[in-house]
């Protein structure tokens, strides 16, 4: 279920702080975040029971809790720079990618932040692109910037770069996989300075963290969920940029890619996409007609978690637990299945899986699945 996106909000500055807090915690994610802040009413509430959910989940230590201190000291040394920490529904928060069911709870934005509430297009593709990919991604950037779009992409080698530096006019968004101090690759600093005199940084990490590889998937989801829909410009097979084409069919944005020769490996993903379903583009037109008719439609953000009537705070007994741990194994299942396997109320289902995942023993995949570490 959706509603329509509300007036901006705005958090108090104790909020601000426990959000911070509650995000920055051990085996906290942006969707633990939402069920947490949806079951007790408040991050405050959430971190009082951290410890607690912990232990039930089969925790044998107590995850670290991130204190007072250290969120004063990272709201401020953010705001030194001139990053602000935004929620969901504040202006400069990115309104497409508050409606993903894992939006980061806090976005870092640094920049233009006013032109984050306009369309977005994200272009991505391959590190070592060919001199044609380079050349379309150019072009392609500098017309649909020319046509009022925000072009969105990852500040990596190659396609992203060609796609940022030529929409520097019109304005582009540099979505960051590490801390907005820890750019990565570093010799990109250059290019983050010059898009920022009209354009936008974006990272959800904190300062001083260092992007790993695993970080450039996770980052890739807000490529997608900036945008209208995503641009593939060139992709070997087993390429990150199909990660990002697979993260925003997931997200229901429209998914582009342009063909390439068939002996070209690096046109290998791309004609993949193309027999899959994804659009063909040959020309900034393909892009701008395709998405056209959805610009108008209200963007909508998930609602509250529901249950049955059972109490907010209902801690599952035993036997409860013990069942719905026992259907849990490696193999990825939803939760509509778990509930209904389990026969328990949704409300009875969310809390173990929320003891679960702040014990660190629940992994959580792509399309809402969930499995046992």
């Amino acid at each position: 279920m959706h509603k329509q996106v509300s007036a901006s909000i705005r958090l108090t500055d104790a909020q601000r702080i426990d959000w911070l807090r509650l995000i920055r915690s051990d085996n906290v994610g942006p969707r633990t975040f939402r069920s947490l802040v949806n079951h007790f009413g408040s991050a405050g509430a959430a971190l009082d029971r951290l410890p607690d959910l912990a232990r039930r989940g089969g925790a044998t230590r107590p995850g670290r809790i991130c204190t007072i201190a250290d969120a004063e000291r990272e709201l401020a040394a953010s705001r030194k720079i001139g990053v602000a920490l935004l929620a969901p529904g504040e202006l400069g928060y990115p309104p497409r990618l508050a409606s993903i069911d894992d939006a980061p709870p806090l976005l870092g934005v640094r920049g233009a932040v006013d032109m984050m509430s306009r369309p977005m297009i994200a272009i991505v593709g391959s590190r070592n692109a060919s001199g044609a990919g380079l050349k379309f991604a150019q072009v392609l950037a500098r017309d649909l910037g020319h046509a009022g779009f925000v072009i969105a992409s990852g500040l990596a080698r190659g396609i992203d770069q060609a796609a940022h530096r030529h929409s520097i006019d019109t304005s582009t968004v540099a979505v960051l996989a590490g801390g907005h101090d820890r750019i990565y690759p570093p010799e990109h600093e250059g290019l983050l300075a010059e898009l920022l005199q009209s354009g936008t940084a974006i990272s959800e990490m904190p300062l001083g963290h260092v992007p790993r590889a695993r970080d450039f998937p996770r980052r890739n989801r807000l490529i997608s969920g900036v945008a209208l829909g995503v641009v593939v410009v060139e992709a070997a097979h087993r390429s990150g940029s199909l990660i990002t084409a697979r993260v925003a069919a997931e997200q229901g944005r429209e998914v582009f890619a342009v063909p390439g020769s068939p002996l070209d490996p690096r046109a290998a993903g791309t004609n993949g996409l193309i027999k899959q379903g994804a659009s063909l583009v040959t020309e900034a037109d393909d892009v701008i007609n395709a998405v056209r008719p959805i610009m108008g439609r209200p963007i909508e953000l998930p609602i509250a978690e529901t249950d049955d009537g059972s109490p907010i705070d209902h801690e599952p007994d035993a036997s409860e637990r013990a069942r719905i741990v026992n259907l849990l194994g490696p193999s990825p299942v939803g939760l509509d299945d778990l509930i209904r396997m389990a026969n328990a109320s949704p409300t009875v289902v969310r809390t173990v899986l929320l003891e679960l995942e702040l014990a660190g023993r629940l992994e959580r995949h792509g399309g809402g699945l969930i499995s046992l570490l």
